[in-house]
């Protein structure tokens, strides 16, 4: 058995998240000891580092909710799982298109700026007129 500690340093995963997780029904309720301290098995730190891949990937608590229903069901189908994986493969390739073009955008107006004051400085004037802006990035 692990106590909550043990469990944080085994899985990287931070006490107070681990407590959210466990009041999100993420993972089974931990075990007490006499001395009324949490106990936890090795199917919970497993669950844990599941869970925590799956935030590293960047799931949401829900989808990862789901998969751990999934994972309890292995004569299912896998192609919920794939759907899932597949929604988050989406909205990271919509963030990194939204990241480019923000990139692009400093990159470019960074490239105007060779003034050596503020006033005459374009990064500040493209920030304070939007107008300046080659592409919409909100």
């Amino acid at each position: 058995m692990l106590t909550i500690g043990d469990l944080s340093r085994a899985t990287g995963v931070k006490v107070p998240t681990i407590r959210y997780y466990e009041q999100m029904g993420l993972i089974a309720p931990a075990e007490r000891s006499e001395g009324n301290q949490r106990r936890y098995s090795s199917d919970e730190r497993d669950r844990l580092a599941f869970i925590r891949h799956a935030r590293d990937l960047g799931l949401t608590l829900d989808a990862i909710r789901e998969l751990i229903d999934l994972s309890q069901h292995p004569e299912r189908p896998c192609h919920d799982a794939d759907r899932i994986a597949a929604e988050q493969l989406s909205a990271v390739r919509r963030k990194i298109a939204r990241l480019q073009k923000l990139e692009a955008e400093l990159v470019r107006i960074t490239s105007h700026c060779h003034s050596d004051q503020v006033r005459d400085c374009y990064v500040i004037r493209a920030l304070a007129n939007h107008e300046l802006c080659h592409d919409e990035h909100d």
